[in-house]
């Protein structure tokens, strides 16, 4: 299962005005397990950014002037993120600028390139109702360290969230384990209807031994242990006499 969690940056808040994407980072999971793979790159958006998103990120045109365009940048990005699930934290916004992007450069939409894009956020917002699900309060209240996020930066931003999308989904792990079993299963030559299976059967003194602790459990609870309420028991303890004698 192969996932890319994704971050952009911009020059302001509307795609539609006219502003552009200044950096975009992708962290890329496999299983559930980073990879140690990701895609990053500050970009040139042939304009300033707007005061407010300046002070988001920091990304002055100065330092952006001699960057890549995105254009430049876009078949290796498509490549990336092809056939894979996006992660994204309110994704209408990134993916709004990056269908965008990809329009400036007659390509398609990116719902194209990908299986399918999840929304964090709005993942978020279903098991916190009510509470602040920004990325900086998913880190807090997932045990995550943000200390290094005094901007926001596309790449870091993407490396935080993946590990908040795998502490908000910790329960899917199992789900893969199992899913694994069965694959393993199916593909194994052994015969589960018993008849290929080595049956070992417990020995006199081991049956004496657990018999013994069934005793000293029942005495414990007042002859409460589930086990000889079972119905167990009494096949041991004829196991258990055969061997005393």
């Amino acid at each position: 299962m192969r996932q890319i969690v994704l971050d952009t940056e911009t020059t302001g808040l509307e795609c539609k005005l006219g502003h552009r994407i200044v950096e975009i980072a992708a962290v890329e999971l496999c299983n559930r397990q980073f990879t140690g793979s990701h895609f990053h790159y500050y970009l040139n958006p042939e304009r300033e950014s707007d005061e407010g998103a300046l002070q988001v990120h920091g990304l002055t045109m100065e330092f952006l002037q001699d960057k890549a365009k995105f254009y430049e940048i876009s078949k290796e990005f498509l490549s990336f993120i092809s056939d894979a699930e996006l992660i994204i934290h309110n994704a209408p916004f990134d993916v709004g600028f990056i269908n965008h992007e990809l329009g400036l450069c007659n390509l398609k939409a990116l719902d194209n390139y990908c299986l399918q894009i999840t929304d964090t956020l709005k993942l978020a917002k279903e098991l916190h109702p009510g509470k602040r699900n920004n990325l900086d309060a998913l880190c807090e209240r997932y045990n995550i360290d943000n200390s290094k996020r005094k901007l926001h930066g596309a790449l870091l931003d993407a490396e935080l969230l993946a590990e908040v999308y795998l502490a908000m989904t910790r329960g899917q792990e199992s789900l893969l384990i199992e899913l694994d079993y069965v694959e393993l299963v199916q593909h194994s030559q052994i015969d589960l209807d018993g008849s290929d299976l080595r049956i070992i059967e417990a020995t006199a003194e081991e049956n004496a031994r657990h018999c013994g602790i069934l005793e000293e459990i029942a005495r414990a609870s007042n002859n409460k242990c589930l086990w000889n309420n079972l119905g167990t028991a009494e096949k041991l303890d004829d196991k258990s006499s055969m061997a005393r004698n």
